[in-house]
Order: structure tokens, then sequence, then C-alpha cells
């Protein structure tokens, strides 16, 4: 069976790592145009192209694939790639284009998308921080069958992991490539056997996952430790969540529910702050509280509570307060 492979972050190159590895062939690449990146700002090649240019694999960038958007020649010619290019199935993995109906019908055993949330929960751009920081107990990799709904086809195969009360988007994520790519080998091992049955999503109990934005990464003392918990996880590594103290910007990477609050401190008031400690935050007017136990400061780096307290003091009684991005 020969693969086109479309898909852009590290995500996807698990995916095609284990394409890969699974010996099937795969004659193209579909992915992102470079991309400005780190201090310089210089073109990076994204994830998928670099493994696929350590294999020798032919690689295409088009900025859009729909006939009648505002590329029309660019998408024509990615077309006409697809179709001169000898294969049988396209696997798509975060590939971050809109596949049109022209593409899907292209390949002989059509689309089919690596997602990573247990559709049609989490329908969309992110499903990985939107699971966390919904609190739910449980996600994982549906291998689904593309049309032209959003992440609506049919369902080839689904499989859950649970969400422990540390992951954060980072470690999740690293589960569920890793997952995705073992899901998609076995699939694609069926699939060349014989036709597989799809199952038609359920109508109920759709959610979208919309992209994650700096502006929502404000901490709100407001909430409960609960729900500040769950978004400081959701937002590890990006944004960040933040918040601000005496006007400086600090971002909270780990943090804890802390059990028994115990006090009548108001929402964003430190209540203790020391290495054995951590930094204890009052949440919700007192009704819960959260414990900070790794930060950074502008300029620094990310570091455990005892050395950013070496480096940026802070004392019972002061109080963080939001910034907007």
């Amino acid at each position: 069976m020969k693969i086109i492979f479309a898909g852009t972050p590290d995500f996807a190159a698990s995916a095609l790592d284990a394409i890969l590895q699974a010996g099937f062939e795969v004659p193209l690449v579909l992915t992102q145009p470079d991309r400005p990146a780190g201090r310089g700002m210089h073109l990076q090649a994204s994830a998928v192209k670099q493994l696929a240019l350590k294999h020798h694999i032919r690689v295409e960038q088009p900025i859009s694939l729909r006939l009648d958007g505002k590329y029309p020649e660019i998408a024509a010619s990615a077309h006409q790639v697809l179709r001169e290019t000898e294969h049988d199935i396209m696997v798509v993995a975060a590939y971050g284009l809109i596949l049109p109906l022209s593409c899907l019908k292209i390949p002989r055993l059509g689309c089919i998308n690596i997602h990573a949330s247990l559709l049609p929960r989490w329908r969309g751009a992110a499903p990985i921080h939107r699971a966390i920081e919904a609190g739910d107990a449980e996600t994982g990799i549906t291998i689904m069958q593309m049309e032209e709904g959003l992440d609506t086809g049919p369902m080839l195969a689904r499989q859950s992991i649970l969400i422990e009360a540390n992951d954060n988007t980072a470690s999740l994520h690293d589960k569920l490539a890793k997952l995705g790519g073992e899901m998609i080998v076995k699939t694609l091992q069926q699939l060349a056997i014989a036709p597989m049955t799809a199952t038609v999503q359920a109508e109920q109990g759709v959610c979208y996952a919309t992209k994650i934005s700096k502006e929502e990464a404000a901490l709100d003392f407001r909430q409960s430790a609960q729900q500040l918990d769950r978004k400081i996880r959701a937002l590890n590594p990006f944004p960040a969540a933040h918040a601000s103290i005496n006007g400086t910007t600090i971002k909270c990477w780990a943090s804890q529910v802390e059990d028994d609050p115990a006090t009548q401190a108001v929402s964003g008031e430190i209540i203790a702050a020391s290495a054995a400690q951590g930094i204890l935050i009052a949440c919700d007017q007192g009704q819960s509280v959260l414990r900070i136990s790794e930060l950074q400061k502008p300029g620094g780096k990310r570091l455990k509570v005892q050395e950013f307290l070496q480096g940026f003091p802070l004392q019972k009684g002061q109080k963080f307060t939001i910034e907007k991005t």
C-alpha cells in the first residue's frame, strides 16, 4: 500500500515515523510552508518536513488546496501532483489546511485522519488542551474517514487513555502521538487486507475544541483552584498561564490543588510562600487554594519554587491580579 501523508507538527511526525517504520511506502508528503521561528525568526521546516527529507521523500508545501479559494493556481498545481503520484490512500494528521472535497476524492481508498480526541467530543483545532481544561477523565485517538465536515467522518478505530492528575498538554500530547502512530499502522495494515467497517459518529456529545489564544492565558483567581489548575496544565507548554504581581507578569507552569484551604483570604492573595510549602494562593474568595510549584519571571527560566523565591521573593498578603495579554 502506498500512502500520501499530510501533516505538520510533532504529533504528525510521530505518525509518519510509525508508518515508515512499519514498512509502508510514502511517495509524497504534504506539509505547511516553512515558518519563522526562534529568536532570529529564521524560516524553519516543520517536524514532518524534516522527517520526510531525512527519508528522501518528496515534499510539497502548498499554501492552499482550495480550487475556489484565494490561490487557485497553487491549489490546481497541488491537485495535479496528487493525481500524478501513485498512491492508494492519504493519511492526514494535524495538517493545518482544510482538504476540500476535490482532494478527498483523489485517493482510491479516500483520506483518513488521526484525531486526538474521542470523537464526537472535541472536534476541531485544540482537542488535547480542551480535554484537560474541561476536566475530562479520559481522552484518546480516533481514526476516521474524512469528509467535508469538520471532524465529522465515520470512525474506523477509537481508543481511550486516562488523563492523569498531573498531565499537561505536553505530556498528554506525547502519549497520544505514540498511540496515534500505533493505531494508524494497525488501521493501514487492516485496510491493506480488506475494507473496514466504519461507525457513524453519534449525534449526542458533540463539542468543539476552539483554537487556543494568548488572550485566555490570564489566570482569574476568582475561579476555583480546580479550574485554575486545569488551565495551567492545559496551557503548558503554550501559551503558558500567567498572572501579575506588583506589575510583573509571572508565568505559572505547574500547580496542585490544596485540599483544605482553611483561609479567609481574598481571591489572588498569597497565603504562604516558601520552599517547603510552595506558593499558596487563595481562589474563589478563599473557598479553595492553589499551590504554584513552578514559575517564570520575565527574561528568566522556568524554576521550581525554591529557586524562584531566591531571585523573586514573595510574601504572605501580597496579591496576584489579572493582566491580560
